[in-house]
């Protein structure tokens, strides 16, 4: 397995490896226990972080250290138990501490990748002799424990209001570090998901499923910190329409695994354009670009990327901007697989084969695969040829102002819980090999010096920014420029 690969599996992000709620860890990366002096190395690097802006007579001091690691080819993550003595000290804005010699128990993550250190997690609290539950002492090293637990992720602060763009996930996490727990813990997360619930109209069969999605809801929280805390761009992450959904499950019923896996149709390389790109655009208010749609619980995004590149190359070369069926690809393209997946290269030539494309009043989208029932009386638009695009982001971006918005495919990782801004994830946890969505390209641009790509997404204006996607331009994050392509209408 190649080492970035076994990153993601170390971390808990690599697609399959985080297992559900309360359900059997799936094999992988192991922990061990280490002794105290082969933990000195990151605890060291924590305690440097945890004394960072303090004068050199106030600093915490480490006393002993516990732990385990889980290694994965060349990445390290570690799970430590920290005692620190803290110095007497009398500034409540620099010491967590106030009064004399005091000690500390601390939970800290730390990921050791090629020799650099990043500082995950880290929840400290005074030492306490009392004994709760489970027999851990009072203080950060239960808060840990409880919040892998599953149902007792705090966020009060935060309401699942799919028309709240403002309120984001980073307004609780300062509340993943309180210590010690209120008691209303659990209260508060059945408060959430029940706002959740509300606000995404979900309803679940018995009390034991509601249950088992609460569990889920709690998990996905937790994840959904780590790709926030990983992220480099400026994107919020947090509670969406599909936050009661396993990791499992939002990959079947709403990825497209095909492609990555198969070859596709060849088609011939589009000719670059020789201009430079403008600063930005965005063929949204250029009349170029039909409203969001939603795919459904189906794998279609292939059809949807499609369609989206057709509507506006028609509309460049004929002045009509029509909303074409995606349920004529679903059901008549026999190569591609429907809901379970396709490629655009594909679905290209099965539009050229058919003879052209009805549109969405016509034939209507229906989420399933039916029978094909295309008519070539009521195609309203047709395509000459399908060409690919340049993998060099410049002269996509150049071609995208020149000749029209782009179907892409890209990697979805973190995309189940984006809110909005733009998307910026660390390459090994959004490998571009690892393609499984299909989207478009419809603009660019930059937010406060950051480049991004506008992406139209297909789950719906109930998503991400009204159905948009930003993700970061210029690094080809996720894959972006990997299987970039368009129909050719003359």
């Amino acid at each position: 397995m190649a080492p970035w690969l076994q990153l993601l599996l170390l971390l808990g992000l690599l697609p399959g490896a985080a297992p559900a709620p309360n359900k059997p860890r799936a094999a992988g990366a192991q922990a061990w226990e280490l002794a105290s002096p082969e933990l000195l190395g990151p605890a060291r690097f924590a305690l440097e972080i945890y004394n960072r802006g303090r004068a050199a007579g106030a600093r915490a001091a480490l006393k002993a250290v516990s732990g385990r690691v889980r290694r994965a080819g060349q990445g390290s993550l570690y799970s430590l138990k920290a005692t620190l003595v803290e110095p007497p000290c009398n500034d409540p804005t620099v010491c967590q501490l106030p009064v004399s010699k005091e000690t500390l128990l601390c939970s800290f993550e730390v990921l050791d990748e090629l020799g650099k250190h990043m500082l995950l997690r880290r929840d400290c609290g005074p030492v306490d002799t009392k004994i709760t539950g489970a027999g851990q002492p009072r203080g950060a090293g239960m808060a840990q424990i409880r919040l892998h637990s599953g149902f007792n992720l705090d966020s009060s602060l935060f309401q699942p209001n799919p028309d709240d763009r403002n309120d984001t996930f980073s307004s609780f996490l300062p509340l993943l570090n309180k210590d010690p727990l209120p008691q209303d813990f659990s209260v508060k997360m059945t408060s959430i998901f029940k706002d959740f619930v509300t606000a995404y109209n979900r309803t679940y069969e018995t009390e034991e499923e509601a249950r088992w999605r609460m569990s889920v809801f709690a998990s996905n929280m937790v994840r959904a910190q780590k790709i926030q805390a990983l992220d480099r761009g400026t994107a919020q992450y947090g509670v969406t329409k599909f936050s009661d959904l396993t990791e499992e499950e939002f990959r079947t019923i709403y990825l497209n695994p095909l492609l990555k896996e198969e070859p596709g149709q060849k088609m011939p390389l589009a000719k670059s354009i020789s201009d430079l790109p403008p600063p930005e655009w965005d063929w949204r208010s250029k009349g170029a670009v039909t409203k969001v749609k939603d795919q459904g619980m189906c794998g279609s995004c292939w059809a949807f990327s499609v369609t989206g590149n057709v509507e506006g190359q028609w509309f460049l070369k004929r002045g009509a901007l029509l909303s074409l069926s995606e349920q004529e690809l679903l059901d008549c393209d026999k190569v591609d697989k429907a809901c379970l997946g396709g490629l655009p290269s594909n679905a290209y030539s099965a539009i050229k084969i058919l003879g052209g494309l009805e549109t969405e009043d016509d034939y209507s989208y229906r989420g399933h695969l039916q029978t094909c029932n295309f008519s070539a009386e009521k195609a309203k638009v047709y395509i000459n040829d399908s060409v690919e695009l340049s993998k060099n982001e410049q002269k996509l971006a150049a071609w995208l102002a020149k000749k029209g918005p782009v179907s892409v495919a890209i990697n979805a990782f973190g995309m189940q819980f984006y809110r909005h801004g733009i998307s910026h994830p660390l390459r090994p946890l959004c490998s571009p090999w690892l393609i499984d969505h299909a989207v478009l390209l419809v603009g660019f641009g930059n937010r406060s010096a950051v480049p991004f790509w506008a992406i139209k997404n297909s789950w719906g204006t109930d998503w991400g920014e009204e159905g948009y996607y930003y993700l970061h331009r210029g690094s080809g994050a996720c894959g972006v420029n990997t299987m970039a392509s368009s129909a050719v209408v003359n």
